[in-house]
């Protein structure tokens, strides 16, 4: 059948008022969709993360009265909203379109990621299976796709064969069921966040490699740990003051992979790093930068 889709541009702190105000006025569905192209990471525990910029877009019956909806978002909301965009769609299924829209990515020369609904790809291609979610890294931001093209790379170079790894900051696990699948003999997985750690499981099991996966909280970390390669897509801020923690956990000769840096944040957190490691030249995407380099005693 078809629908009436209203769309609405909104800030972070009202998107819920906004949302609850349209499903109680009929819509059969409520969407918020990235106004800005803003990246999300990990909330803390109990938080809905949610973009700066947001669009909440509803979807109702194509007969619905667009004056009468407007006129009952007015009165719920205190004011008419200040911009809006009716949009009339044609009979599908909605589910299939928003899933169509998710296609599988490569990132450096083998890496696939590959939703569950699409068929894998053959030859040569690693395939990572993975869902696209709110809140957790599925490879579309710059930051998650500079390093997973890294981790290719690595793996073409025989550099992850064998080798143990640290996910510091793991969210949906993505990196490191992407070190796994590429070699890495075993992975451990953190987060602050606890359902980050409860989504990493779940996607190593749909991928065939949690039997060498290892998840925790920063506090549960083990005691003298130390990995032959740490990787952590974060922010630069905590990447600065876990400077310490995070080389701590490098074995000798161990490379370190850094990312979640804007392009003008980098030589910052390069400092917190040197001379302990030898960066090699940053790779940059976008507005953001991705710091790889070795320890220096290597």
């Amino acid at each position: 059948m078809p629908w009436l889709q209203l769309h609405i541009p909104s800030t972070a702190e009202a998107a819920e008022q906004v949302e609850d105000a349209l499903m109680a006025l009929g819509a059969n569905a409520v969407t918020l969709s990235d106004a800005a192209d803003q990246p999300l990471f990990e909330p803390p525990p109990g938080a809905t993360p949610l973009w700066r910029e947001t669009v909440v877009s509803a979807l109702f019956q194509a007969d619905t009265d667009e004056d009468a909806l407007l006129a009952g978002l007015s009165a719920a909301l205190g004011a008419a909203p200040a911009d809006y965009r009716f949009e009339h769609l044609a009979d599908q299924a909605w589910e299939r379109a928003w899933m169509d829209d998710f296609k599988p990515m490569q990132f450096g020369e083998r890496l696939w990621i590959v939703p569950s609904w699409a068929e894998p790809l053959t030859g040569d291609a690693v395939n990572l299976r993975l869902d696209p979610g709110l809140a957790f890294g599925t490879g579309t931001h710059e930051t998650t796709a500079m390093c997973l093209t890294w981790l290719d790379g690595a793996s073409l170079n025989g550099k992850l064969t064998g080798k143990t790894v640290l996910d510091f900051g793991c969210g949906s696990g993505v990196l490191a069921i992407a070190a796994l699948l590429l070699g890495a003999e075993r992975v451990l997985a953190c987060d602050i966040d606890p359902q980050a750690l409860l989504a990493t499981r779940d996607n190593a099991m749909l991928n065939g490699v949690a039997d060498r996966l290892e998840c925790c909280l920063p506090e549960a970390m083990p005691a003298q740990a130390s990995f032959d390669l740490v990787i952590a897509n974060i922010l630069a801020g905590p990447l600065v003051s876990l400077a310490p923690q995070l080389l701590g956990y490098c074995a000798k000769g161990a490379a370190l992979v850094l990312s979640g840096i804007l392009n003008e944040q980098a030589e910052d957190v390069m400092a917190a790093y040197t001379p302990a490691i030898r960066f090699t030249p940053p790779a940059q995407l976008g507005d953001w930068t991705r710091l790889a380099g070795v320890r220096a005693d290597a």
